[in-house]
């Protein structure tokens, strides 16, 4: 007899916004704490605490309404350049990559480069996971550390990487890294097994893949620098470019997917929302976003996509309106009737997430049953 495990998240939610919401709001380094206009990464913790890594004013996090920087003179961090961030689950403590790779606790720098570990290059480019962190280099292939002493490093001599250049990496459900290389885009179990996907070998039209992000039925969404954006779903390959889409340039730059599997796609001439029927274009013309290049993008427990921009600081969008802290929501109106929403990711493996509204504070009773009608669990 199989075992599922379901997760369950009581929402009592107040979602539905007072009309006056705004649904754009625009963070710059005149109107707030922001150390630089260039954001090239956000990340979000357990708290609801953004975190922004910026081009030459280091990190700056906004909790509420409240903005702290850190950088170069006033902290452990090495450099003020910052490339990426990741937020590892569980422990909450910052994987930040710079010149080299800081760690930070919220108390305590930990400072990782060529000379002082086992790390293969100099800047850094990504780290996710928890357990071991998984970090890819600009020049340096891909590198696994355990957090502890133990770097293993997989390149384009010692494995089956197909370039040092690593852009992105984002795990599966089944703990299989994608990897996107300026050589194609790599799965890896973590272990010894490379499949390699590239022009010569899919229906991927260019083989440096910029970013890759995992939708809620495993669908895998790949952006490249100047081939759109592919769908592959494990078999088949769907390509959006400047021939079937809204792709003007064919340049991704990043990619996230919200809870109702949304794409949310950062390029050089917008911000694009795909909801596998339709293509919405967001620009500095027909939106409240300040510019038209968005290198990074995270979307919060409410809904918001924070976009981070070239030369512009940071946007939030929330169709609308933006709530910006529970107070917000929970002042809205409450829902009429009871909402049970999709469950996240769909199919799913061992865990899955059901979220619900109702319509006021209260016991609530769920049942889930298979589809021959016999009761799974019952909270």
């Amino acid at each position: 007899m199989k075992t599922i495990l379901l997760l369950i998240h009581f929402l009592i939610s107040f979602c539905v916004l007072n009309a006056q919401n705004p649904e754009w709001i625009n963070y710059n380094t005149t109107n707030s704490g922001l150390p630089n206009y260039y954001v090239s990464s956000i990340a979000i913790d357990g708290s609801g605490n953004k975190w922004f890594g910026t081009g030459a004013g280091g990190v700056a996090k906004l909790a509420d309404t409240t903005w702290t920087v850190y950088n170069n003179s006033n902290s452990g961090l090495p450099y003020d350049g910052i490339t990426t961030i990741a937020i590892e689950e569980g422990t909450g403590i910052k994987w930040i990559g710079t010149q080299g790779l800081a760690k930070f606790d919220d108390t305590t720098w930990m400072v990782y480069n060529y000379l002082t570990s086992g790390l293969p290059g100099h800047r850094k480019f990504n780290s996710v996971g928890s357990g071991n962190k998984w970090i890819g280099t600009y020049s340096g292939g891909l590198a696994r550390f355990d957090g502890d002493t133990t770097w293993t490093i997989y390149n384009t001599q010692n494995s089956g990487l197909p370039s040092d250049y690593v852009w992105s990496i984002v795990t599966d459900s089944l703990g299989n890294l994608w990897i996107g290389t300026g050589a194609g885009l790599a799965e890896f179990n973590g272990d010894s097994s490379w499949t390699i996907y590239n022009s010569s070998n899919t229906g991927l039209s260019n083989d440096n893949v910029t970013s890759v992000a995992i939708d809620g039925s495993g669908n895998k969404w790949i952006g490249t620098s100047h081939g759109g954006l592919a769908r592959f779903d494990g078999t088949n390959w769907m390509i959006y470019d400047s021939t079937n889409s809204v792709f003007l340039d064919n340049c991704v730059i990043t990619i996230a997917i919200d809870e109702s599997d949304n794409k949310w796609i950062g390029t050089y001439f917008g911000l694009v929302k795909f909801d596998d029927t339709n293509w919405t274009v967001y620009t500095e013309l027909n939106s409240g976003l300040p510019e038209k290049i968005i290198p990074s993008i995270a979307i919060d427990g409410f809904g918001n996509k924070w976009l981070g921009t070239s030369a512009n600081g940071v946007s939030v969008y929330r169709e609308g309106g933006v709530i910006l802290a529970i107070d917000e929501a929970r002042k809205s109106e409450n829902p009429e009737a009871l909402v049970l929403m999709q469950n996240f990711p769909n199919p799913f493996n061992i865990i899955t997430t059901v979220r619900y509204k109702v319509t006021k504070p209260g016991w609530v009773s769920l049942k889930v049953f298979n589809a021959m009608g016999s009761e799974l669990q019952h909270w």
